[in-house]
């Protein structure tokens, strides 16, 4: 089952996802019970709905019922709802972030979360349509990006692997780069929005000459390649996204579902799916 979940974010949402953390203690389901495939045990996964829940539904159709497990994929656009209803018990597990993500989520908002090893890379790109090559942007050209402070010094990173930055320290953000002429001597300006409007506005808005976004949403938005100006490596990457369980609890259905996304069959899915390197195995 694919579905899709956009939970609200502020008011008795995000209060109940906070508080859900702490008070009592959850009893950990056994990570060693057996599954039987002739009653699969049901996964309830939230993921980004470009690669993540492609990747879930090839296993839910092609691996999952012989394994003995069952997948209700939920797909979600935002990069906070997911941790959100994994805290409330919405959701078993979620694959959509990192692990320099994860621990500013678990640090900023209490979660008590573990997860598995990496599954696959996404690449941050920077695209223009109005520069050809990076020594031909303009001094004061504009910039959108991520406005959540761990994928936006990620973002920052590459625009100075790129040449256009230098010197970054970790902890940057847009903010105090803008107006560093040593660390942006052509004087870039920055637009923060959440990430999945990076697109949105790189499409729609004639003043934007650089957008910086993340590899899930490059392809969703169907963006050209011809227009990519410049590539984060994915060699050595540590932004390899993984499956995401509560601490704890991770039962031998999610155990089950953490070893097939790392199996020769993901793998090879990945590989023939994004022939373009939009999308890579990390393993």
């Amino acid at each position: 089952m694919r579905k899709k979940l956009a939970l609200a974010l502020t008011g008795a949402a995000t209060l109940f996802a906070l508080t859900a953390c702490g008070g009592g203690t959850a009893v950990a389901p056994s990570a060693t019970a057996t599954l039987d495939p002739a009653a699969p045990t049901v996964v309830k996964v939230g993921a980004s709905p470009i690669p993540h829940a492609q990747i879930l539904e090839y296993i839910d159709e092609n691996l999952a019922a012989k394994n003995g497990i069952d997948l209700d994929i939920t797909e979600i656009d935002d990069y906070q709802t997911p941790n959100i209803a994994l805290a409330d018990g919405t959701l078993d597990a979620n694959f959509f972030q990192t692990e320099a993500y994860l621990a500013d989520q678990m640090a900023t908002k209490g979660y008590k979360f573990e997860h598995g090893p990496g599954v696959h890379i996404e690449p941050l790109t920077a695209f223009s349509t109005k520069f050809k090559e990076v020594a031909d942007v303009t001094e004061g050209s504009l910039v959108v990006l991520n406005n959540d402070p761990v994928n936006q010094l990620r973002g920052l990173r590459v625009l100075e692997s790129a040449g256009l930055l230098s010197g970054l320290v970790d902890g940057d953000s847009a903010l105090s780069v803008q107006d560093d002429a040593a660390k942006n001597p052509k004087k870039l300006k920055f637009q923060e929005v959440n990430s999945e409007q990076v697109p949105k506005f790189y499409q729609e808005d004639p003043t934007v000459g650089i957008a910086v976004v993340n590899g899930n949403y490059i392809v969703q938005a169907k963006l050209d390649p011809k227009e990519i100006l410049f590539q984060e490596e994915a060699e050595n990457n540590p932004n390899a996204n993984f499956l995401t369980w509560r601490a704890g609890e991770q039962t031998a259905a999610i155990a089950k579902l953490d070893e097939l996304l790392r199996s020769d069959e993901v793998r090879e899915y990945v590989k023939t799916t994004w022939k373009d390197g939009s999308v890579l195995p990390a393993f």
